[in-house]
């Protein structure tokens, strides 16, 4: 058979919270690519007895490619993990834009996001009859790539619905600044790092009060910020998909 590359989504960080697709495509691939730290050693010991195990935390993409292109040669699949769920600030594109040009074939297993891990954490619906309908998932773009035109924060935070910022704890001082406008000092907020790890961090506060939390709690970087009145939602009204008049 082709030796195919597996782009796997390996989830927030409980090692249970992979999938049974993913354990079984890392147990039958003799290489694995992973994420560095965000991919915890209970998942990579899934992988078969001798399998070649790569940390691309400090590798440039050129070298990634080298390695898959090497593994392809050799006719061994790869498995390349990705913390969280591939399908959002993962680099895969980059990725499978290199494999299809080298006609490398390759596949994306889901896993699950690190928003969804943050709301479990919170034990909060991000969506709530009446009150949120949309959930908007961006990132703070200070110090990465440019944030496309009519995507900024502000521009987002009109909306008024749920807000979930990645990559942004470094920054929450200007973040507050920029949705206090629109959401209100008093609108609810959480920060929640490391989802699903031995070492969560918790924080719920509001717009006015999270950065301090998140100065005090010394979090810096692996966190999800939410925001929103979704977080702090009560006497709502029940939703229609489990009310009488939806059997009428």
């Amino acid at each position: 058979m082709t030796p195919i590359v597996h782009f796997i989504g390996a989830g927030p960080g409980a090692p249970d919270l992979l999938t049974l697709r993913a354990q079984r495509l890392i147990a039958g691939a003799p290489v694995c690519l992973y994420a560095g730290a965000l991919v915890p050693d209970e998942i990579l010991a899934h992988a078969p007895a001798g399998a070649r195990l790569v940390d691309t935390q400090h590798l440039q993409l050129d070298e990634i490619i080298d390695e898959v292109v090497a593994a392809h040669g050799g006719g061994r699949d790869v498995a390349r993990l990705h913390s969280g769920d591939v399908s959002i600030y993962s680099a895969v594109a980059e990725q499978t834009r290199r494999l299809d040009e080298l006609g490398i074939p390759w596949d994306v297993t889901p896993g699950v996001p690190a928003f969804a891990a943050a709301a479990a954490a919170l034990r909060c619906e991000l969506t709530i009859p009446e009150v949120a309908q949309t959930v908007i998932l961006t990132r703070y773009g200070r110090r990465a790539s440019a944030i496309p035109a009519g995507e900024e924060l502000g521009s987002l935070a009109a909306h008024g619905t749920t807000l979930v910022i990645h990559l942004g704890t470094h920054a929450i001082e200007e973040i507050v600044q920029t949705l206090a406008p629109q959401y209100g000092r008093d609108c609810p907020a959480a920060a929640v790092a490391r989802a699903s790890w031995p070492d969560e961090v918790v924080l719920r506060g509001t717009l006015g009060t999270i950065a301090g939390l998140v100065r005090d709690a010394g979090v810096r970087r692996t966190a999800t910020i939410l925001v929103g009145p979704a977080l702090g939602a009560h006497g709502f009204r029940d939703s229609h998909l489990y009310s009488k008049a939806r059997r009428r």
